[in-house]
């Protein structure tokens, strides 16, 4: 590569790097449609080999995505709501036993009952929780009090769908273009590094997102059957939580055994809310990361903490949401390198 391809190639990735930063609104809705495409993808493969034609395939599978969220919403809001309801009704007793077990000691070691009153938890608590029923309203309120606002938002909403249905469509043209564009003697080692780290990123996805909701299950009907009149709650958020990895489980059993504590005041409960957890983790370990995930994505689990850990200090929680992800995807080039480095004279010589 010449002197002037190199500045070339530069200045084409700051002018990209321009317009992506001040065209980042409007290139929302196109990168989450990119981003359903290349998720369902592989499912629309699949329904070509039965001998479906691709367009049909597609509309297939944004039939089954609409039903299963049409289901989410008539089935799962409403229980939630009912859980919501349960909690309310709790908040009382919890606060009782905050003030009077653990606000002592807080006030104790950091000396805080000057500036807060451990009392006011119920109220704030009941007053925001007590207002979930009517999110929805109070979203579109929220909304439409901005008319571009509103009209930009139905405009995203309405433009993914459309997008990533054309995208569905033309996956292979699109796909054979891109790598058409690709200098000659690069196009195997970048085609290969990209279907690599499409691989790794479709495994940690694909397999998290199924993860996640089966360990949402396991937790709210264990917690269910111990009694926790709270649990299914519990356990969907702890499942959704496990998107991060351990966060899910840290947090579930937490929320677990102070509801369990303060319903039961038992042991033997508490014993069988650990028991509930410890079979999910050990689910978790040793059936759904091995069959859904499997070994693509290749991080010790040392290196996920420290992921997690990095992520978290550099870009906050969004940086622990890709923390493992990203770190996957720089394995990817790590082993690329790697290998270049072994075939290289500086490593032969």
């Amino acid at each position: 590569m010449t002197d002037a391809q190199r500045w070339l190639m530069v200045m084409i990735i700051l002018v990209i790097g321009v317009l992506v930063y001040y065209l980042a609104s409007v290139l929302v809705p196109f990168v989450v449609a990119i981003l359903l495409a290349y998720f369902f993808n592989p499912i629309v493969d699949r329904l070509v080999e039965w001998h479906l034609p691709r367009v049909l395939g597609v509309v297939v599978v944004f039939l089954i995505m609409f039903l299963i969220l049409l289901c989410l919403i008539f089935l799962v809001v409403p229980l939630i709501e009912k859980q919501v309801i349960v909690l309310i009704d709790k908040i009382p007793a919890i606060n009782a036993w905050f003030v009077k077990s653990v606000w002592p000691w807080v006030d104790q070691h950091f000396n805080v009952s000057s500036n807060f009153d451990p009392n006011q938890i119920t109220t704030t608590l009941t007053k925001y929780l007590s207002g979930g029923g009517n999110f929805i309203t109070k979203l579109w309120i929220m909304a439409s009090s901005s008319g571009m606002a509103l009209i930009s938002f139905i405009t995203s909403l309405v433009l993914i769908p459309v997008v990533a249905f054309y995208l569905l469509c033309d996956w292979s043209k699109i796909t054979q273009a891109a790598s058409k564009l690709l200098p000659r003697h690069s196009e195997k080692d970048v085609v290969q590094m990209v279907k690599e780290c499409g691989d790794v990123l479709a495994a940690f996805f694909r397999g998290q997102l199924l993860v996640m909701l089966c360990l949402g299950v396991i937790y709210a009907a264990g917690l269910w059957l111990v009694g926790l009149d709270v649990g299914i709650l519990v356990g969907l958020i702890a499942g959704l939580l496990s998107i991060v990895p351990y966060l899910g489980f840290v947090i579930g059993i937490v929320m677990a055994l102070i509801a369990s504590f303060l319903q039961f005041h038992a042991w033997a409960h508490i014993f069988l809310v650990v028991g509930v957890f410890a079979v999910g983790e050990l689910a978790e370990s040793f059936i759904l990361i091995p069959w859904l995930v499997g070994d693509r994505v290749g991080l010790h689990p040392i290196a996920v903490i420290f992921a997690l850990l990095a992520g978290g200090e550099l870009f906050g929680f969004v940086g622990i949401l890709l923390a493992v992800p990203v770190s996957a995807v720089i394995l990817v080039f790590l082993r690329y390198w790697y290998t270049k480095y072994l075939d290289s004279r500086y490593y032969k010589v």
